[in-house]
Formats: C-alpha cells, sequence, structure tokens
C-alpha cells in the first residue's frame, strides 16, 4: 500500500516476491470474471460489467487470430483462408475446370462424342448424297452445317482447363461465330423451303431467290454482323485471363474476365434473334405440302436451342467457378445435339433402316 501514490495506483501485487506453499496444487487465481479468450476467437466486452468481463466470439470469416484474449481479429492474406479452428491461415486451391476430375472427363468425352457422331452422319450424307432426301432443301447447307456443328461441338473443349490468355480470347469468340454459322444455316435452310414451295405457284416471281447464291449471301451476311461485334469486343475490352480471391472463401477461381461484359450478351443476343427467326419461319412453314416437310424438325430444333439459352442466361449468373464453366459447357453441348437430333436423326433414320421412303415419289406425296 502506497498512501501517497495517486488515485487507482495505491495498491499493487509484485507477483515475483509471492511465495505459493509447497503443498498449495491449486490454480492462481485470476483477476477476471471469466476464462481467458482462446486463439480463434475475439473478446467483446459485457456490456454492464467491469473491464475485466467480456464474451469469447468466435472469428467471422476470412479472419483468424492466433493469440489469446486478442481484442480483434486478423484478416487473412488474399490467397489464404483460416482453417476451421480461425486459429490460422491456410493455402486456398486453385477452382477451374480441370481434364483430371470427374466433371471435366464428363464434359470432354460428350464433346468428343457429340462430334465423332456429327461426322458419322456427315459421311453418311455424303455417302448418300445423290438420293432425294439429302438433295432435298440444298444438300451444300446441310454439309455446311454439319461441319460447323461439328467445330461447335469441339469449341466446348476450349473452356475445359485452366484458363490462359489464348483460350480467354478464342472461348466466347469461336462460339459466337461457328454458333452464328450454324444458326444462319438453319435459318438459310428455314427460307429456302419456304421459297422452294412458293417458287411452284404459277407465275412466281420466287424462283430467281431459290438458289444457293441467296442462301450464302444470308449465311455470309448473319455471320458477319456477328463477326463486327466480336472484332468490336476484342478492340474495346477482350476477355484476359482472372484470378477471383473473393467470390469463394477457400478457393481462388481461375477464370476467364469477359472484359468489357455486356459484350458476351450482345453475342448471345444476336444468336438467339437469328434462332428466333428461324423459329418464326419454320413454324408458319411446317404444314407445308411435303412427307417430309424438314421446317417441322427445324421449328423443333430451334425450340430446343432457344429454351437451352433463355435457361442460361439465370442458371449461369448464379453460378460461380468451374460450375458456372460447366453450365456453359452443357448448353453449347445441349443446343448442338437438339439442332442435330431434331434436324439430322429423322432422315438418318429413313437413310439406313427404311431406304423404300428415300424416293422422289415418296417425297412428293402430300401429308
Amino acid at each position: 500500500m502506497d498512501p501517497q501514490a495517486p488515485s487507482g495506483r495505491r495498491f499493487s501485487i509484485n507477483e515475483r516476491k509471492i511465495t505459493w506453499p509447497a503443498h498449495f496444487n491449486q490454480t492462481i487465481p485470476l483477476a477476471l470474471c471469466n476464462d481467458h479468450c482462446p486463439p480463434g476467437s475475439r473478446k467483446k466486452r459485457k456490456e454492464g460489467k467491469p473491464f475485466c468481463c467480456y464474451d469469447c466470439n468466435t472469428c467471422p470469416s476470412r479472419k483468424f487470430s492466433n493469440k489469446r484474449d486478442m481484442d480483434d481479429c486478423l484478416d487473412c492474406p488474399e490467397e489464404q483462408y483460416p482453417n476451421k479452428e480461425k486459429n490460422t491461415c491456410i493455402p486456398k486451391d486453385l477452382n477451374f475446370l480441370s481434364y483430371n476430375e470427374t466433371l471435366g472427363i464428363t464434359s470432354t468425352v460428350l464433346g468428343l462424342s457429340f462430334s465423332v457422331t456429327t461426322v458419322v452422319i456427315l459421311g453418311i450424307f455424303i455417302k448418300h448424297q445423290n438420293t432425294p432426301i439429302v438433295k432435298a432443301n440444298n444438300r451444300n447447307l446441310t454439309y455446311l452445317l454439319l461441319v460447323s456443328l461439328f467445330l461447335c461441338f469441339l469449341c466446348s473443349l476450349l473452356f475445359i482447363g485452366q484458363p490462359q490468355l489464348l483460350t480467354c480470347l478464342l472461348r466466347q469468340i469461336a462460339f459466337g461465330i461457328i454458333f452464328s454459322v450454324a444458326v444462319s444455316s438453319v435459318l438459310a435452310k428455314t427460307i429456302t423451303v419456304v421459297l422452294a414451295f412458293m417458287a411452284t405457284k404459277p407465275g412466281s416471281k420466287m424462283r430467281k431467290w431459290v438458289g444457293q447464291r441467296f442462301s450464302y449471301s444470308l449465311i455470309l451476311c448473319c455471320s458477319c454482323i456477328q463477326a463486327s461485334i466480336c472484332i468490336l469486343w476484342l478492340c474495346t475490352g477482350p476477355p484476359f485471363p482472372n484470378l477471383d480471391m473473393h467470390s469463394l472463401p477457400e478457393e481462388i477461381v481461375v477464370e476467364c474476365n469477359e472484359g468489357t461484359g455486356n459484350m458476351f450478351y450482345y453475342i448471345l443476343g444476336y444468336m438467339g434473334f437469328l434462332a428466333l427467326i428461324s423459329y418464326v419461319v419454320a413454324f408458319f412453314a411446317r404444314k407445308l405440302p411435303d412427307s417430309f416437310n424438314e421446317a417441322k424438325f427445324i421449328a423443333f430444333s430451334m425450340l430446343v436451342f432457344c429454351s437451352v439459352w433463355v435457361t442460361f442466361v439465370p442458371t449461369y449468373l448464379s453460378t460461380k467457378g468451374k460450375y458456372m464453366v460447366a453450365v456453359e459447357i452443357f448448353s453449347i453441348l445441349a443446343s448442338g445435339i437438339g439442332i442435330l437430333g431434331s434436324i439430322f436423326f429423322p432422315k438418318c433414320y429413313i437413310i439406313i433402316l427404311r431406304p423404300e421412303l428415300n424416293t422422289k415419289e415418296h417425297l412428293k406425296m402430300k401429308n
């Protein structure tokens, strides 16, 4: 005791001079309302209680404490995250769709399988190129559509593996242009069906529009518009590889930053616009007199195509990391197989299993 000392300092304890009995086996008493807060927690003062009374709260997400009785938790570095005990930080894993995991292997197998299927169908059509069902509705357009679908399926492989600068530049650009060629080929086939029917009417002036020149001009025009959007994207804000440290708490998302973000949706919107026009034209042409009217199959394929990509947008925006990439791969494969199955599988069925229906007489019969 020191009566002359300032207020609050008159009583002091020198712990080094305290001598405890040899038989004393109890814990040294604490001048606290509670035990110490362990690492992984922080002190929170109890309202209305003395300063030595506090609660121990677990550190919040992305924070840790490695000492006891810490007043606040510390932030982990961006490339690390706290362990379960919140008393240290551990390195984050890289998150991207790898060829070595189940999802990546499945996507690769499906993409290659559909590519091989497309090549087989193309081979069937080339082998039977002089049959009426192959020659109907512009044979060369059919070949162009099959080649573009083949490239679409291969395009999905660009989305697998750790993103690099080249793959980031090619992913959406290749997807947009190749799919635009495919959809514009479908549109050209649809319009060919309508024009061919109108040209058969006596005195029709539509005959000059029925031919390969019009179809190729339409495909070239539609594809050039999409290519212009892609070039504008590359000039204003091209995609680039990026490390997203914050979207997932325990992983670093290795992604392709889309640069000028809206450009991807412009590409997608234009492609949807072409598909919608194809669907509308094919829908109204589906009842034209023909025992094998291709318009009804085109209408269904475009309905599948539009449904897939309308569903894609909210799903894509609600996922993160490799699952976002997997959603786009699934949409590419689903829309491609929708076109392939709806338009070409019925023809392959007739060519291979029902060759007696592959005649001019049958094609000219009315439903």
